[in-house]
């Protein structure tokens, strides 16, 4: 059910630069980011004003309900953007998705009520494992299967219909795995949230000492506490953590929205230069990793040092990647200038360049994996109750749309502006990937103030973290 969310969100990455380029809306192509940044931000935007809804509903009528109707959101939208002909359908499209994109709070919710103790590293690493092998399967999509009439005109050469929607084929696609994951939680996926039973309550309420222990102790577990108040939840503590959180979001989305554009922006102007299917491979070799890093690495480390720990080496890991990844410009700039010299030579250079490409996004990959995992695991621990998962993880996702909406304008617009001029470094094509790692050290220092308690799940405590003296700890 996870699944189909990254797919389609993922799978627009690869072709995001030509599609704009169909719709004529750019004036040059350095001016293609800017656009790119808004169809990210409408995205965002309709998130951002929907995500509390659905964490909300989800704690009143329960899980399942509202990730059936995500999966149907998701499904429409898809097929839908694969139709997009003009640059203001594709942004109410996009609108339209970020409407469904809810599920990622709901979903934390259900698996943090799935999970106990022993487990939960394990469970919640699960989703953005989920996440990242979703974005893999949708940018490999999208890199391979967009424009299927001129990349595979055996097969689709006379299709009338993928010449004229050039973007279709991968988003029926990615609708299929809505599909299939609609289907899955129809038949298989049942309701996580327990809710109060009146006659477990008159149970409890009117036990005896005849009455067993096991009876009582299983009538009041049915009943799970009442949900506290916005006010009691946004304590100073957790407000410190989700800002914390939102910052550091706003560093990783503003260079993983400009990556496809940056692959596919012209070396002369600071970028790559990469087609469609090249940008969808790097994008999609990075999945395989992090299976491993998401399933073994991350739950030993968890369990061994805790979720700070992890959440402060994953950020640690991103000032590297970010202040490297745009001097990979200068070797695809060598080897633009130098076609028609020796081929084995080039071919070194090129395979060097995407060894050296691979290993910036394996780390890139290992930094996501750690600083996201362990953001949404702190902010689960410090639930009170079970029954304001929900509404933690709503407020969460809330604060990290509310920065998705700024960074890809904020990156798109940098970028272009930086490659418009002819400033020196890092005034150039660096200036969004340096401003990302300055915001990254900036979060890894305030990441210091944040005490230990964190790694304890607090719903299943006898005293919740949610005092202010315990800030200070």
């Amino acid at each position: 059910m996870r699944l189909a969310e990254p797919v389609n969100f993922a799978l627009i990455m690869p072709f995001l630069y030509r599609m704009i380029e169909d719709f004529g809306v750019a004036e040059t192509p350095k001016d293609i980011s800017y656009y790119a940044s808004m169809l990210f931000m409408s995205f965002s935007i309709s998130q951002t004003l929907t995500v509390m809804y659905w964490g909300r509903l989800s704690d009143r009528i329960g899980r399942r309900p509202v990730l059936i109707a995500g999966l149907i959101g998701t499904l429409a939208v898809s097929i839908l953007f694969g139709v997009c002909k003009t640059f203001p359908m594709a942004i109410l499209v996009r609108m339209a998705a970020g409407v469904f994109a809810g599920n990622a709070a709901v979903m934390k919710s259900a698996m943090a009520e799935i999970a106990d103790d022993t487990n939960r590293s394990r469970m919640m690493a699960l989703l953005p494992l989920t996440w990242n092998f979703g974005s893999m399967v949708g940018s490999g999509m999208g890199g391979i299967f967009s424009n299927p009439a001129t990349q595979f005109p055996g097969l689709f050469g006379n299709s009338k219909l993928f010449t004229y929607f050039p973007y279709l084929l991968p988003c029926l696609m990615g609708s299929t795995i809505a599909a299939f994951g609609l289907i899955t939680g129809l038949l298989n996926f049942k309701e996580t949230l327990i809710k109060p039973t009146q006659p477990a309550l008159e149970e409890t309420v009117g036990s005896t000492e005849a009455t067993p222990l096991l009876a009582q102790s299983a009538a009041t577990s049915a009943a799970p506490a009442k949900q506290n108040s916005i006010k009691s939840l946004l304590t100073p503590l957790v407000v410190r953590v989700m800002v914390t959180n939102a910052f550091m979001c706003l560093a990783y989305t503003m260079c993983d929205q400009l990556y496809p554009i940056f692959a596919a922006t012209d070396p002369r102007d600071g970028g790559l230069g990469l087609d469609p299917r090249s940008i969808g491979l790097s994008l999609g070799v990075e999945g395989i990793v992090v299976v491993y890093i998401q399933l073994v690495v991350y739950p030993r480390l968890e369990r061994k040092f805790g979720v700070l720990y992890c959440y402060r080496r994953g950020l640690s890991f991103a000032i590297p990647y970010l202040v490297s990844m745009p001097f990979l410009s200068m070797i695809a700039l060598h080897l633009q200038t130098q076609a028609g010299t020796s081929a084995t030579s080039m071919l070194i250079e090129k395979v060097v360049m995407w060894v050296i490409l691979m290993s910036i996004m394996v780390t890139r990959i290992t930094s996501n994996v750690m600083a996201f995992t362990s953001a949404s695991l702190m902010i689960t621990n410090m639930a009170p109750t079970r029954s304001d998962i929900g509404f933690m993880n709503g407020a969460q996702l809330l604060a990290m749309s509310v920065v998705r909406i700024i960074a890809p304008i904020v990156s798109g617009s940098l970028w272009s502006w930086s490659i418009k001029h002819s400033f020196p470094f890092p005034f150039n094509s660096h200036l969004v990937w340096m401003l990302s790692a300055i915001l990254i050290a900036t979060v890894l220092k305030l990441s210091y103030r944040i005490p230990e308690s964190v790694n304890k799940f607090a719903a299943d405590q006898t005293k919740p973290i949610t005092s202010v003296e315990e800030t200070d700890n």
